[in-house]
Parts: C-alpha cells; sequence; structure tokens
C-alpha cells in the first residue's frame, strides 16, 4: 500500500488532526519557508504525536551538526535533505546518528533522478525543479521520465486529491509527499488532509 506523508506542520491543531487521520508520515520544515518552525515548536509538536507517525525533518543546506542535534532528541525520526548535499555530507551525518535520510531530487530529466539514487541515502523524494526554490513550489514535473529507480521513493510536487490516483497509476511510488495539496488560505485543512490518507489508500 501507497504511504502518505503530510508535510509542513506547524500548530497543535495540525497535530490534532493527523492523530485522527493517521497519516503514514508528518513533516516539520526547519528550513526557511512559511512553514519554518523552530525547534523548540517542533519539540512541543513532536510530543503530541502518535506514536504510529513517523516525524520527518526537512532541511535545506543545514550544517549537519544541527540536524544531529534533532535527531539525538528525539524530535525527529526520519531527515529529509532538501538542498544539494552531498555524498560527503551525508557520511558526516551516517557516522553520527542512525537516523534514515530521505534526499530530495529536483527533477528536470531522468539523468537528476541517476544520480541521486547512487547516494547513500534510505529513500529519495523526488519533486518539481523550480530555479529559485529548493521545494515546496506546489507544481508538478514530467512524471513519465521516472524509472528504473532502485531505491524506494516519495513523490511531492503540485499533488492534490484530483491527480493522485493518476501520480499513484503512472509511477507507483513508496509513498505520496503532499503540503500544499492539503491546505485552504496557506493552513492544513482537515476535510482535504482526511480525503487525500483515504483516496492514498484506496488505490490498489
Amino acid at each position: 500500500m501507497t504511504k502518505i506523508k503530510i508535510c509542513g506542520l506547524s500548530r497543535p491543531i495540525d497535530i490534532d488532526m493527523v492523530n485522527e487521520a493517521r497519516p503514514d508520515y508528518i513533516g516539520f520544515v526547519f528550513a526557511k519557508s512559511k512553514r519554518q518552525v523552530s525547534v523548540d515548536t517542533a519539540l512541543e509538536l513532536k510530543q503530541g504525536l502518535h506514536s504510529g507517525i513517523s516525524a520527518v525533518g526537512v532541511f535545506v543546506n543545514e550544517e549537519p551538526e544541527k540536524i544531529i542535534r534533532i535527531c539525538q532528541g528525539g524530535i525527529i525520526d526520519i531527515i529529509q535533505l532538501h538542498g544539494d548535499e552531498d555524498e560527503s555530507y551525508l557520511y558526516q551525518l551516517r557516522k553520527k546518528v542512525s537516523n534514515p535520510i530521505m534526499k530530495a531530487v529536483r527533477v528536470r530529466t531522468m539523468e537528476d533522478i541517476k544520480k541521486a539514487d547512487n547516494l547513500n541515502c534510505d529513500f529519495l523524494l523526488l519533486d518539481a525543479y523550480h530555479e529559485k526554490e529548493y521545494g515546496g513550489s506546489g507544481i508538478t514535473f514530467d512524471w513519465s521520465v521516472i524509472h528504473g529507480i532502485t531505491k524506494p521513493f516519495f513523490l511531492a510536487g503540485g499533488i492534490h486529491s484530483g491527480n493522485v490516483d493518476k501520480a499513484i497509476a503512472l509511477t507507483g511510488p513508496y509513498g505520496i509527499d503532499v503540503s500544499s495539496g492539503v491546505e485552504i488560505g496557506g493552513y492544513k485543512d482537515k476535510n482535504k488532509v482526511i480525503d487525500m490518507i483515504t483516496k492514498v489508500r484506496s488505490v490498489r
């Protein structure tokens, strides 16, 4: 069954709604973003999160030491790297923490995916390329370039309830990652979250 990640949680009410809806993963954005949360806020939110939901921390070119501290503090379960992090950067993290690592790829061509597929990470996250943004643009990319990937991957970028069935059917992802697709006015909407999770889990 395809997994579902609801990214960009920032308020206690967001935690309440995912505890009810039960996605497989949620995301805290530590990088500069309209959905950015502080370490203290993420800790508070994680303490209220159901134990069956894994918390992912989203970072862009962050100092490895900060990520290591957040992992060691039990604030996140999985590291998501959305910047220009390379094999050396991944090695620094691997030496200090055992948390799984997800590497985001801003996809233009299949070559972008192949290059990331060789990195020492556990998951890939395939997102749309935008020259001025590292992610969260809310736009899709050409899903037909996705093939031959050896690592489990999450599909992101412009996914909403109207196209998620097609996204899963065409790409066969390990998981779907959504943020703006379950929002109204820039905030997570309970009905949209529940609808998205229901649709993802109904696809066979």
